[in-house]
């Protein structure tokens, strides 16, 4: 958008009469900023344009603001040097268009040059303003205006093509606008600022008309003082939250909203509670100095609806006498600063708005996050606005109730004591859980009228409680608000759908629709008029099934039952939808699951039936509610040596239940060795670099709530990592280094160790699949007691006296390898099977793979490294020797000499040798 500036250029000129068509004697020649005509203002400075105006007419391909502003170039003579003309960087849309429409109107009439008459043709011409509407309210009209324009100052010679310059009269209106608007406080120009000021120049062609019409120049001023009273939205893009009524409070009027006249109104919320902080405020009020409270807490504990609470009872006059009949009125500092940018613009709009309260000593300001008093407007060699403010707020001339959270108050305003002490700090604390269950119960009304349904008290009561449980990073009664609000808005959505049948009608319709225009674009009209009965058909089947759920909506309506409920099911799968967290009733299906979790589980992990078990129990009791609250789901340590299946079990855990292994978060705690790692948990320090990243552990548990958390190899980390788990295994929660509070109560904790290792290797040839059941069982507890007494000599008793349960993992058996080899193969198969290749092994290659793969003291790892060799490096040479290619089959084998054999196959194997075909079992 052009910023066109004009200014008077210092060159005489004389214009003779104001429209009668005499030009200047000497051109003007605007000058250029930028390669753009322009011309610099004076008394102009400083406004700025708050619409874009690109959207009037262009002339020469130009836009239609540099064309005005440089057509404004006339002049008064010598005696008017350096008068600026007009500005338009504060004009709104409407007054642009009016000025447009009085250039269109000179055009019309063939004048050469704007007079006051034309602007009042724009003015009524451009229909929607405040000064269309004040003009047609008092019978003067566009044509009837035209009639008088015409008989006064007759017609020119011809339609003029070019910029049409501006008369000094005209320059002098839109000077007395300018005043018009600073008199009134306004940021903007409007059509009611240009009307104002043709009424003040009141000697122009326009006055003469104005009298012909027979209206009255004071009685037209009265009425658009007294509808800009009454509010427009004019000034909607220049920032203004509406006009002024013409009282003596023009600062507050615009940048304030009263809260007072709201609750008269009946337009704020109801407060439920707080009288012990509204009575506090009330005393801090009524004091003779500093009389200035501070509400301080967190962010959603209701701070605003403190200050509006006093409203509410200041409108009810249930108040002390002090503060009775007084006005809350916020004031919005947004709004205070903008468009201030020319140096002492903002120093006097605080000044006035103190000096306003001052002498309306009714007013009760309210500042939402009054910290931003520290800094708001400040510039170079200028002070802010609580500076300007001290000494009103010491001396008790100005009584301001502030708000703001407890870390910005100690960021901001205890950083500067002259301020502190101006203000007396009254504590927000978050409502308990029954008092926000009656804060919803006040608020329930409010959001029935507003979403159409009905909110059940089981609803309310949840999500007081499933809110404060389970959403932790917020507070109450803000996130319990949030719930029922949201699910209210979800519950409608859904009653409103259309039924099933009638979305399937509607999709079938769209497919018909589309191949209709098709066949009728390719002048197939046979079958475009096929398609086009199959359309009506489809359109009146979908309105019988509308009107269906119509009649079945009003048969409820009829019966008392409206609206849809909201019930304590809604708001469960709300919160579960939230935070990922488990919190709806346990289905029938779900229920099979976790009874039947441990064969879930044993598809992954062979043998170790105690971890299995106690994983299984702990993981059904946090389901149905049974576990405590205060504390994580479950904490356990695994103990066993390497390679027996402790990390594989909390990855199949993470699978079964927690949807994917993405979903557990892992830490290797050989990387915490160092004191100084520690830090990289709960986050740096502030200082360090990286402290504004948060910690490893703390930022995945607050993005990831309901998560199974793998401490692996925990006794490599420094003995510092205990010390800061403890917190973490008896309250489930862990403080980060920017001090906020993270929630572990709904994860699952897995520490694995290799602590105890020796004992089990020891004792190992003792357990074994060719023992019977109490045999197995004492041998078990017996290592478990040797690794248990090993592991109190390596970790704390506090920390293990935190921990649900220590597991010890037994030796892997012979035959329990040789079921991990099936597993192992069958992930070589299904890989092979994306390439296409069918892959098969013999009984006697598997014996092979699980006799060199058997390692007790290394468990099943060194599996995976003879399957690697045996099997995957002979199938990539025969690969890529091209032996075997896509769509083949293939089985290995062990020839007599004991090498490692891969048959190849074109056809089916079973055809080949059947004899050797091995049935592998299914571990899926």
């Amino acid at each position: 958008m052009s910023r066109a500036l004009v200014q008077a250029a210092f060159l005489p000129a004389t214009v003779v009469g104001e429209n009668n068509g005499v030009k200047p004697r000497m051109p003007i020649k605007p000058f250029s900023i930028g390669g753009r005509q322009a011309a610099s203002l004076q008394c102009f400075a400083g406004l700025r344009c708050s619409y874009p105006l690109d959207m009037f007419g262009k002339s020469g391909g130009r836009d239609f603001h540099s064309t005005v502003a440089d057509s404004i170039l006339v002049f008064g003579g010598k005696a008017r040097r350096g008068v600026v003309v007009a500005v338009f960087e504060r004009f709104s849309d409407k007054a642009m268009k009016s000025v447009h429409l009085a250039q269109e109107e000179t055009r019309r009439l063939g004048h050469s040059i704007v007079g006051t008459e034309q602007l009042l043709l724009g003015l009524i011409g451009e229909g929607t303003g405040i000064a269309a509407k004040v003009l047609k309210s008092m019978g003067i009209h566009l044509k009837d205006a035209r009639v008088e324009v015409e008989r006064i100052a007759g017609r020119g010679s011809g339609y003029i093509a070019g910029e049409i310059p501006f008369t000094p009269r005209a320059k002098r209106v839109l000077e007395l606008s300018l005043e018009e608007a600073r008199r009134l406080v306004h940021n903007y120009i409007g059509t009611e600022h240009l009307l104002l000021g043709l009424l003040r120049e009141g000697e122009g062609v326009s006055a003469k008309v104005l009298q012909n019409l027979g209206a009255d120049p004071s009685n037209i001023r009265t009425q658009v003082i007294r509808m800009m009273g009454e509010g427009t939205d004019e000034a909607v893009g220049a920032g203004v939250q509406g006009g002024s009524n013409g009282n003596n409070m023009p600062i507050l009027e615009e940048f304030g909203t009263n809260l007072t006249k709201l609750a008269e109104e009946g337009k704020l919320d109801p407060v439920v509670g707080r009288q012990q902080q509204i009575e506090r405020v009330t005393q801090i009020l009524s004091r003779r100095t500093k009389n200035n409270p501070c509400l301080i807490g967190e962010p959603g504990v209701g701070k605003t609806a403190i200050a509006e609470g006093l409203a509410q009872l200041i409108a009810n006059g249930d108040v002390p006498e002090t503060i009775e009949g007084k006005k809350v009125i916020t004031l919005d500092l947004s709004m205070l600063v903008a468009g201030t940018k020319y140096r002492g613009e903002f120093e006097g709009r605080v000044k006035k708005l103190a000096e306003e309260v001052k002498q309306n000593d009714d007013i009760i300001l309210f500042i939402d996050e009054v910290h931003t008093l520290i800094g708001a407007g400040a510039a170079e060699g200028s002070i802010d606005a609580a500076n300007i403010l001290k000494p009103a707020l010491a001396r008790g001339e100005l009584q301001c109730i502030g708000a703001t959270t407890l870390d910005e108050y100690r960021k901001h305003i205890e950083k500067d004591p002259a301020l502190e002490r101006r203000f007396q700090p009254v504590k927000v604390p978050e409502p308990s859980v029954d008092d926000a269950i009656q804060i919803l119960k006040g608020l329930r009304e409010l959001y029935e009228l507003h979403h159409k349904v009905r909110y059940t008290d089981d609803a309310l009561i949840a999500a007081a409680e499933l809110s404060c449980q389970y959403i932790s990073d917020r507070f109450l009664p803000d996130k319990a608000i949030d719930l029922i609000d949201e699910a209210g808005s979800c519950v409608r959505l859904h009653h409103a759908q259309l039924p099933e049948d009638a979305r399937e009608l509607e999709k079938e319709l769209r497919q018909i629709t589309k191949e209709k225009n098709e066949a009728s674009h390719n002048q197939e009209f046979e079958k475009a008029g096929e398609l086009r009965d199959r359309e009506m058909e489809l359109k009146a089947q979908i309105s019988a099934a509308i009107g269906q759920a119509k009649e079945k909506r009003k048969a409820e309506s009829e019966a008392g039952d409206s609206w849809p409920t909201v019930t304590e099911v809604d708001i469960q799968h709300l919160v579960s939808l939230w935070t990922g967290i488990l919190v709806e009733k346990v289905s029938s299906d779900e229920s099979e699951r976790l009874l039947k979790m441990e064969e879930t589980l044993h598809k992954r992990v062979i043998g170790q039936d105690e971890a299995v078990k106690a994983i299984s129990r702990a993981i059904r009791r946090a389901r149905v509610g049974l576990r405590n609250p205060n504390r994580p789901i479950a904490s356990f340590i695994f103990s066993g040596p390497t390679g027996v299946g402790k990390s594989e079990l909390a990855k199949a855990l993470a699978t079964c239940y927690f949807g994917s292994e993405e979903a557990m978060i892992r830490l290797d705690m050989s990387e915490f060795m160092e004191r100084h790692t520690v830090s990289k948990l709960i986050g740096p320090p502030p200082g360090y670099v990286g402290y504004t990243e948060g910690g490893q552990l703390t930022e995945a548990v607050r993005r990831r709530p309901y998560t199974l958390v793998l401490f692996d190899e925990i006794e490599k980390a420094h003995p510092d990592v205990f010390n800061m788990m403890l917190q973490i295994l008896e309250d489930g929660r862990l403080t980060d280094s920017k001090g906020r509070t993270v929630d572990f109560k709904n994860t699952l904790l897995i520490m694995t160790s290799n602590i105890g290792s020796s004992v089990i290797e020891k004792g190992g040839h003792r357990i074994g699949f060719d023992l019977d059941y109490n045999e197995k069982d004492s041998s078990y507890n017996r290592i478990k007691s040797l690794v248990t007494e090993e592991l109190k000599q390596y970790f704390r008793p506090e920390f293990l006296n935190r921990l649900d349960e220590m597991i010890v993992f037994r030796q892997l058996t012979k035959l329990e390898v040789k079921e991990i080899a099936d597993i192992m193969l069958k992930e070589v198969f299904e890989r092979l099977k994306a390439k296409e290749i069918e892959l098969q092994v013999t009984e006697k290659f598997r014996d092979m793979v699980v006799e060199q793969g058997y390692d007790p003291s290394y468990g099943a790892r060194p599996l995976r490294r003879a399957i690697m060799r045996l099997l995957e490096d002979s199938l990539a040479e025969k690969m890529l020797a091209g032996e075997v290619k896509e769509g083949d089959s293939a089985i290995v084998d062990v020839d007599f000499d004991g090498n490692v054999t891969v048959l190849i196959s074109t056809g089916t194997l079973e055809a080949d040798i059947p004899e050797k075909l091995l049935s592998l079992p299914h571990h899926a």
